[in-house]
C-alpha cells in the first residue's frame, strides 16, 4: 500500500517529530505505575516479602510489545485504537469493548483520585473529599485550557516523581543478597493468596488504559506536526518504528522498575516488621516510617501524589479518546474545546463521575477490584485485536509484525487471558 512505503531517509519536518515524540513511552510507562497500581505492589512486598520481585524483569517483555504494537498502530494508520476498531470490525463488539474500557478507566479514575487525597492529607489537614474536588478541578484545568505540548511536557515531569521509590527503596536498606536471588530465581507458591497477587500484579503492569494512550499520542504527535488531515497521517517509516521501539523500551524499563522498587521498600521494612496488612498505597506510605525514616514515607507518599496527577489525565482522556472514536466524533488534545465539544464534554463528565465515586461511600479497594473484573472482560479482546490488527495487511500494509514481535505479542495475550479468567474466577468465588 502507498502509505506504508519505506522512506530512504526522514525530511527535516520528520525528523523534529521524532525527537519530539520521545518520552511518549515515559509518560506511558509512568501512568502505568499508578496509585492503585504502587498499592498493589505495595501488598505484594508487604505480605511477601521479596517473592515477588522475579515478576518486574518477566513481566518487562510483555509491556513492551503490546505497548509497542498500538504505538504501531497509530503510527502507521493515522488514528486511534477504537477509530481503527470501528472501521474494521462490527459495532455491536465494538460498543462491548468500549464499555469496558471506559468503566474500568473511569472507576480507576476515581480511586486514583481518593489515593491522591488520602496522601495529601498527609501534608494538609483537610477533608479528603475537599482535596479529591481541588485535584479533579487541577487536572481539568490543565486538559482543557492546556495546549497539547504542555500537557505532555507536564506529563514527562510528573513521570520523574516515581523515582521516589528508588530513593524509598534504597533508605528500607534490603538484604542485596536475598534480592538477587529472589530476582533471578522465580518464587512460586501455591496457596490462593498468591495466586491471587500474582494475577494482581499482572493486571496492573498490562493495563487497557495504556494501550489506548500509547495509539492516540503517536497520531497527536502527527498533528502536532502539522499533519492534520488523515491522509497525511497515515504511514511510518522503519526508522520512525525503531525509534518509537527504543522509546517504548526506555518507558517500560522505567515503569519495571518502579515496580521492582515499590516491592523491594516495602519488603525490605514492613514485612519484616510483620506489619502484611495494607490496604492502599496512603497506607504504605504511613507504614514505612517508622520502619524506614520519615524521609522514606513521605517520599513514598510524594511519588503517589505526582503519579496520580499524571495517571487521571492519562484515565479521563483515554476514556473521551476511545468514545468519540466509536461514534465518529472530532477529539483530540491538539483541538481547541470549541472545535471538538464533545471531547472536552466526555473529559468533564468522566472527570466527574470520577470525583463523585469518592462521595458515595464505596471501599476505594472494592472499587478497585471491581475496575479490576471490568478490565478482565476488556483487556484481553482488545490484546487479541491489537494482535491481529497489527498483521492484517489490509491495515497495516508492509507494515505488519515481524516474527519476534508476534511470538512476545501472542505469549502476552495467553498471559493476560489466563490471569483475567483466573481474577475473575475469584471474584465470582
Amino acid at each position: 500500500m502507498a502509505f506504508a512505503k519505506t522512506a530512504v531517509a526522514a525530511p527535516p519536518r520528520k525528523q523534529r517529530r521524532i525527537l519530539r515524540s520521545l518520552g511518549l513511552g515515559l509518560i506511558t510507562g509512568a501512568a502505568d505505575d499508578d496509585c492503585s497500581a504502587i498499592g498493589t505492589f505495595a501488598q505484594a512486598g508487604a505480605k511477601f516479602g521479596y517473592a515477588f520481585l522475579w515478576m518486574a524483569p518477566l513481566l518487562l517483555p510483555m509491556m513492551v510489545s503490546v505497548v509497542y504494537l498500538s504505538g504501531k498502530l497509530g503510527q502507521v494508520t493515522g488514528e486511534g485504537l477504537f477509530a481503527v476498531i470501528r472501521r474494521h470490525y462490527s459495532r455491536p463488539f465494538l460498543y462491548l469493548v468500549l464499555v469496558g474500557a471506559v468503566v474500568g478507566n473511569t472507576i480507576e479514575a476515581g480511586a486514583d483520585i481518593g489515593a491522591m487525597a488520602a496522601a495529601l492529607q498527609m501534608f494538609i489537614p483537610v477533608s479528603a473529599k475537599i482535596i479529591a474536588v481541588v485535584i479533579a478541578l487541577t487536572i481539568l484545568v490543565v486538559q482543557i485550557w492546556g495546549s497539547y505540548t504542555f500537557i505532555r511536557n507536564t506529563l514527562r515531569v510528573l513521570a520523574l516523581s516515581l523515582l521516589a521509590y528508588v530513593v524509598s527503596a534504597f533508605l528500607a536498606h534490603p538484604d542485596w543478597p536475598q534480592v538477587a536471588k529472589s530476582t533471578l530465581l522465580p518464587t512460586v507458591r501455591s496457596g490462593k493468596d498468591f495466586l491471587a497477587m500474582t494475577v494482581a500484579m499482572i493486571g496492573a503492569s498490562l493495563s487497557a488504559y495504556i494501550y489506548t494512550w500509547q495509539s492516540n499520542e503517536e497520531v497527536e504527535e502527527k498533528i502536532a506536526a502539522g499533519q492534520s488531515e488523515l491522509h497525511d497521517r497515515k504511514g511510518t517509516t522503519r526508522a520512525e518504528l525503531k525509534t518509537s521501539l527504543w522509546d517504548v523500551i526506555v518507558g517500560m524499563v522505567f515503569s519495571s522498575s518502579i515496580m521492582y522498587f515499590v516491592v523491594l521498600a516495602t519488603g525490605a521494612t514492613l514485612f519484616h516488621a510483620g506489619k502484611t496488612e495494607i490496604t492502599s498505597a496512603a497506607d504504605a506510605a504511613q507504614a514505612l516510617r517508622p520502619f524506614a525514616g520519615h524521609v522514606a514515607g513521605l517520599l513514598f507518599a510524594l511519588g503517589m501524589i505526582g503519579v496520580g496527577a499524571l495517571a487521571v489525565p492519562v484515565m479521563t482522556t483515554g476514556a473521551a479518546y476511545d468514545l468519540c472514536q466509536s461514534f465518529g466524533w472530532e477529539y483530540g488534545l491538539s483541538r481547541k474545546p470549541w472545535k471538538a465539544k464533545g471531547f472536552y464534554i466526555a473529559i468533564i463528565f468522566f472527570s466527574g463521575v470520577a470525583v463523585g465515586l469518592n462521595f458515595t461511600g464505596i471501599n476505594p479497594m472494592k472499587a478497585l477490584v471491581f475496575a479490576g473484573v471490568v478490565q478482565g472482560f476488556s483487556t484481553p479482546p482488545l490484546l487479541l485485536l491489537i494482535l491481529l490488527m497489527t498483521n492484517r495487511q489490509r491495515i497495516m500494509g508492509q507494515r505488519t509484525n515481524h516474527r519476534v514481535m508476534n511470538v512476545l505479542g501472542w505469549a502476552t495475550t495467553v498471559v493476560i487471558f489466563l490471569a483475567s479468567a483466573a481474577l475473575l474466577i475469584r471474584w465470582v468465588t
